[in-house]
């Protein structure tokens, strides 16, 4: 089901620029991990940065982050999948909350760097309440799937996703759509993703990367090209797909450990431009319709 003239392991560098921006916020080990990243060097926080978009787009990267967080609260779910985690750690913040069973994916050169890093910052935290496990996985590939997905107990599933469909094409999306929805249809459960994103404004990259290499990597992976053109748009896409909204998530601007940052190095000009220029991205709770 791969598409054979794409090299899905070039999305991964992306992922560890993320997380040294991470580092910057609250977001459970992001901070640690971004140390080990850097090791033997060490990882200093730069927090005099004065460039606007910079700190754009940290507020927008904590505040996805806590979407998702936001919209598994209320489910106790015991099983939950996240689909191309990068560098993110949710899933060991949350065996060391709750007795779930959490799955965390990516490809397959992320997993093993990833691993690494979990065992580091395992050594300094007390035994988990649930059980994580860190698999590799091409999310478009059914047999790896299915094959991932059938190591949770017998039960309701929640799938997780942040930062994947804008790395995927129209097609790409219906496919993993339909592994998804068939998931869901064996098991029962919600998929929460936070990408639902708008490409109606062309000055998003002005605000998401604000240099050079981050902005040839959002072109190479015709990142604007696969966002909605709507959020009427993707609704219709996802309904299409055997899905229907079951929640959306709400901002929490007092959450946000960036936002004072972004206040103080943006001007009012461009705070009210972006006033003007509206939502951009927002993060859905779907459930089968």
């Amino acid at each position: 089901m791969e598409n054979p003239q794409r090299d899905y392991s070039t999305i991964s560098p992306s992922a560890r620029g993320l997380l040294l921006m991470k580092g910057l916020t609250d977001i459970p080990f992001a901070r640690e991990a971004a140390q080990l990243m850097l090791a033997p060097e060490p990882y200093i926080p730069d927090y005099n940065r004065t460039e606007p978009g910079f700190w754009g787009r940290m507020v927008h990267f904590e505040n996805r982050y806590h979407s998702i967080d936001q919209l598994l609260q209320g489910l106790h779910s015991k099983n939950i999948l996240e689909l191309s985690s990068g560098f993110s750690f949710r899933g060991l913040a949350a065996v060391q909350r709750q007795a779930v069973h959490y799955i965390d994916t990516d490809l397959p050169d992320l997993i093993v760097t990833k691993q690494g890093f979990l065992h580091d910052l395992q050594q300094q935290l007390p035994p988990a309440t649930g059980q994580l496990e860190t698999l590799p996985l091409n999310v478009l590939d059914e047999q790896q799937f299915s094959a991932v997905t059938s190591r949770f107990e017998p039960g309701p599933l929640t799938i997780v996703n942040e930062g994947l469909l804008m790395y995927l094409d129209q097609q790409e999306k219906k496919t993993l759509c339909t592994l998804i929805r068939h998931t869901l249809e064996e098991r029962g459960g919600y998929w929460i993703t936070a990408d639902i994103y708008l490409k109606r404004n062309k000055d998003l990259n002005q605000v998401l990367t604000g240099n050079d290499q981050l902005s040839n990597f959002f072109l190479q992976h015709r990142i604007h090209d696969n966002m909605f053109d709507s959020f009427e748009a993707a609704a219709d896409f996802f309904h299409d797909a055997g899905f229907t909204i079951d929640q959306e998530a709400q901002p929490d601007y007092t959450r946000l450990t960036t936002l004072d940052y972004f206040l103080k190095n943006t001007g009012p000009a461009t705070l009210e431009k972006l006033r003007q220029r509206g939502k951009i991205q927002t993060t859905w709770r779907l459930r089968l319709r």
